[in-house]
């Protein structure tokens, strides 16, 4: 696959693990599709090395897993790292 395939899977499987993390991670879009594009990379990369699953393509079921799996496991460390995994907005209750 082009370098360009993989930004927009990037793009698309870091959008995706955003909205599967719990919370509401308070990530901006840009570090969002930067974590994204960095995901879907070390997904690809995992699947190959562990699963001995090969990118098959753009359209490829296997592709697009290992990309959102590789992006939830990126975001949810940098949130981990920054505090930032849950933020639940609204008001606090007071006992």
């Amino acid at each position: 696959m082009s370098v360009i395939a993989w930004i927009v899977i990037g793009l698309i499987a870091g959008a995706i693990a955003k909205a599967i993390l719990p919370g509401r991670a308070n990530f901006g879009i840009i570090l969002t599709a930067v974590l994204g594009i960095l995901g879907g990379l070390v997904g690809g990369w995992l699947g190959v090395v562990i699963f001995g699953v090969g990118v098959a393509g753009f359209f490829s079921l296997s592709t697009w897993i290992c990309a959102i799996v590789g992006s939830v496991i990126l975001l949810g460390l940098y949130g981990m790292i920054t505090g930032r995994t849950a933020h639940h907005g609204g008001r606090h209750q007071h006992a």
